[in-house]
């Protein structure tokens, strides 16, 4: 009922024939709606995810308004060319939106994927489904009914709760749906590729990671420390692109790993609610067991624990489990290489910039990567020689919807935001007149 009800408003309803103009109003007036609903939506979010209120509040709702603002102001702006192809002849391409796009999101970030995915699909004259992951359908559902009150009309933004073995496997399936844009682990993006192959399904995959944060030891190592422990300890770690994998110059890294331990220390869980909480619940009794598993696999692999490791539960209840640092891990270890989507760090030392670089590729993943170092000429040289969609330098977990995101190789294809992801939510057609 929801791909009949998104094909039909795409094929004979007002949106894809609305002037860009009046589009651009309408998600504008959507991301208003955000604002002015900011702490409902934020205080769902937190009760559906267990991320701190803080995150949600001041990093996410914002990020989901900014989404729709920006992109309404592309809905204007998606221009065709003439093309100087032959005298005798008026040749022009049109950009036209590819019909009905599924949007699949994960449950770290809810209602931001709903705006990274809706929004440009949206300004671009395409109708959505959109399929929140079955743990946290709350933000997504009040969305759909603040883009009704915003103005969009009727089937163009659909919200489709369930699980994604029934609802998401349906939806890539179904001969009625143009594209299917998913963010999500790599193993269900190869299951979406094969599974959407038989109907030609055009595919956004933003899939799993295991970024690097390398840190040279001519880096401002305090600034550093604030930032590596950001990486990997915001969003509890549930963080596709968290700088899960520290590579720190073996010169400096006792010095770092111990300040680094410290810090991890300090940081507690709390009450998600607590505005002055900074790290959260993770999301699932399932997901702290998985989280407290590799933990226990690190150690058994030789890996040594310097912080964390364990449950932190608040008056006996809650998945909350402690900042976890692992020193001494070698690359080729299961904390290495897979990914824990959890508040744990594996330390690896590395020998200078050429070892940095092979054992930071040395990864079937490739989303995102961090350099600190005050060498210019080294912090360019090395982003240029990581496999990885975003290379942050002095900085890490920073977003734009201006700038676009998605990974390397086993990371996906396609790109979220900026510019760059309008191209996969329209296709071109090629128009010839004869003159002569």
């Amino acid at each position: 009922r929801a791909v009949h009800a998104a094909r039909a408003a795409f094929e004979s309803g007002p949106w894809p024939k609305m002037k860009p103009a009046d589009r651009q109003r309408v998600l504008f007036k959507l991301g208003d709606l955000v604002l002015e609903h900011a702490d409902e939506l934020a205080r769902l979010e937190t009760l559906d995810n267990g991320k701190p209120i803080f995150e949600s509040r001041q990093v996410d709702i914002p990020m989901v308004a900014n989404c729709f603002h920006y992109f309404a102001g592309w809905a204007t702006k998606l221009a065709g060319e003439t093309l100087p192809v032959n005298p005798a002849y008026f040749n022009y391409p049109l950009r036209e939106p590819l019909g009905v796009v599924a949007a699949i999101i994960p449950w770290n970030f809810p209602m931001i994927m709903v705006g990274w995915k809706a929004a440009p699909a949206l300004a671009a004259g395409n109708c959505v489904i959109v399929k929140p992951a079955e743990l946290t359908p709350l933000t997504a559902i009040r969305l759909g009914e603040l883009a009704l009150a915003a103005g969009v009309p009727p089937g163009v933004l659909n919200i489709l709760p369930g699980k994604g073995s029934i609802a998401g496997e349906a939806l890539v399936r179904h001969p009625g749906v143009d594209k299917v844009s998913f963010t999500g682990s790599t193993e269900i993006g190869r299951h979406i590729m094969k599974a959407g192959a038989d109907t030609m399904k055009k595919l956004t995959l933003e899939l799993g990671g295991k970024s690097p944060n390398i840190v040279f030891a001519d880096a401002d190592l305090d600034v550093a420390v604030k930032g590596v422990a950001a990486g990997i300890f915001y969003g509890k770690g549930e963080v596709c692109a968290a700088g899960s994998r520290l590579l720190v110059e073996a010169s400096i890294a006792d010095e770092f790993v111990a300040k680094l331990a410290e810090r991890a220390q300090k940081l507690k869980p709390g009450d998600p609610l607590d505005p002055k909480t900074r790290l959260g619940a993770l999301v699932s009794e399932k997901q702290m067991n998985t989280v407290l598993g590799y933990v226990e696999t690190g150690t058994k692999e030789g890996a040594k624990l310097v912080a964390g490791g364990k449950r932190a539960p608040i008056n006996g209840k809650g998945w909350f489990v402690e900042p976890t640092v692992l020193d001494q891990v070698d690359n080729a270890m299961r904390v290495a290489q897979e990914e824990i989507f959890g508040p744990v760090l594996s330390v690896i030392r590395f020998t200078d910039v050429d070892d940095a670089v092979k054992q930071a590729n040395d990864s079937p993943f490739g989303l995102a990567a961090g350099v600190w170092t005050r060498d210019v000429k080294k912090a360019h040289a090395v982003a240029r020689r990581l496999q990885a969609g975003t290379v942050w330098i002095n900085m890490y977990n920073f977003y734009d919807a201006g700038m676009p995101f998605g990974g390397y190789k086993a990371s996906g294809f396609g790109r979220d935001l900026g510019p760059e992801c309008l191209r996969d939510y329209t296709q071109v057609k090629s128009v010839w007149v004869s003159i002569e």
